[in-house]
């Protein structure tokens, strides 16, 4: 005689889990990790370092003090502290990326009830809080010097979107990384391996990046009369990149329906291109928009759930 077994939903399990798609993730994210250290020296290193060490450690001081379950083994405040480092200028004092990882893993994290429960991404919130707090630090960026190991000892200068500084780098410099930035944000061609990597992994899908993308070119290619070379410089240019593959497919601050996830590309493809061809050129325009669809995702979600199979239809 045949058993069956009722059990609660879900039905169908892989071998995903928490800890696997952070670890894949910071893998994900180690070629521009490798060429930020590459381009601006060691300060890089001990920055990333500090900022992953912080976030782990401050992980860590909430779940003793507030007695919960020591979550420090999912990678999740890894992914946290690594983004936040990929975000900040290598000039930044060594002070900031541990004030930024406590900043997004308590204030931005852990009070809201740990992975999956907070409302945006957390490295995106602690890089906007430094950036409001301390603007002139977190805006002062060097000149690349490839494998310059003892580190960059050159005059600051503009991110390439930066105001007096369009045209002057090629889109050859915008895709290897040789212009100024934030550690992680310049080197295109390294987050596109990443992107690959999460994609051949299954850990993200396109709707978010290709809509977010799609929308800031597809606006700027109307706004400048259909000038292809300003649009890819553009697209190139600034956070778009890490924050469209990395940031804005956060499982916890972004839709989880496919139309959802295309609304929600949208609105940061629109917003961005809002922030910078309307109103300044900005490195941190890129994380905004994300923050901002992050507070419209579960409105998003409401309008765009899946209905479920036999749902009784109201009177």
């Amino acid at each position: 005689m045949k058993q069956y077994v009722i059990s609660s939903s879900p039905h169908l399990r892989d071998n995903s889990s928490t800890r696997r798609i952070m670890q894949d993730v910071c893998i994900a994210l180690l070629p521009a990790a490798v060429m930020g250290v590459l381009y601006f020296g060691y300060r890089s290193a001990i920055i990333i370092a500090l900022s992953v060490l912080a976030a782990v450690l401050s992980e860590w001081f909430y779940c003793k003090v507030s007695h919960t379950k020591e979550t420090i083994g999912d990678f999740s405040a890894v992914v946290t502290g690594l983004l936040l480092a990929m975000n900040l200028p290598s000039t930044v004092p060594y002070w900031m990326p541990v004030v930024g990882s406590a900043i997004a893993i308590l204030l931005c994290k852990a009070i809201f009830g740990g992975i999956g429960q907070n409302f945006v991404n957390p490295a995106l919130a602690g890089r906007a809080i430094l950036s409001l707090s301390w603007a002139t630090l977190m805006n002062t960026f060097t000149q690349p010097a490839l494998f310059n190991f003892v580190g960059v000892d050159v005059a600051s200068g503009a991110t390439p979107i930066g105001a007096g500084v369009a045209g002057k780098y090629t889109l050859l410099d915008l895709a290897i990384g040789n212009i100024p930035g934030t550690i992680g944000e310049t080197c295109k061609i390294a987050l596109l391996i990443g992107a690959a990597y999460l994609f051949i992994r299954q850990i993200i899908s396109w709707h978010i990046p290709v809509a977010f993308i799609g929308t800031f070119a597809v606006c700027y290619l109307i706004a400048t009369k259909m000038d292809i070379n300003e649009t890819l410089y553009q697209v190139l240019s600034g956070g778009l990149i890490l924050g469209a593959f990395f940031m804005a497919t956060d499982y916890s601050t972004s839709p989880t329906t496919n139309k959802g996830k295309l609304l929600f590309g949208f609105g940061c493809g629109l917003l961005l291109f809002i922030f910078r061809y309307c109103k300044s050129a900005k490195a941190e325009w890129c994380s905004f928009a994300i923050l901002l669809m992050n507070v419209a995702s579960p409105l998003i979600e409401r309008i765009t759930y899946n209905k479920s199979f036999g749902e009784v239809k109201k009177a």
